[in-house]
């Protein structure tokens, strides 16, 4: 793996669900092409990041996981 995940697994499984509700509604909810491609968008990009289970704006700010200590 080529990066370390800063996602919780409850944070990752909120980000798809949430992600897929947006899009979703986005697509049947909006009428206006703009806002019906910006909010699938948005909920593909949540839902992306919570498959990932890593997040670059959490990255940016620092954020890690706090990982059990391995025993060598």
């Amino acid at each position: 793996m080529f990066y370390r995940k800063n996602l919780y697994s409850w944070e990752s499984a909120l980000r798809i669900v949430s992600g897929l509700a947006v899009a979703a509604l986005g697509y049947w909810a909006l009428h206006d092409p703009t806002w019906v491609g910006a909010a699938v968008a948005t909920g593909i990009g949540w839902a992306a990041t919570g498959v990932a289970g890593w997040c670059p704006m959490c990255a940016m700010v620092g954020r890690k996981i706090n990982a059990p200590a391995q025993m060598s």
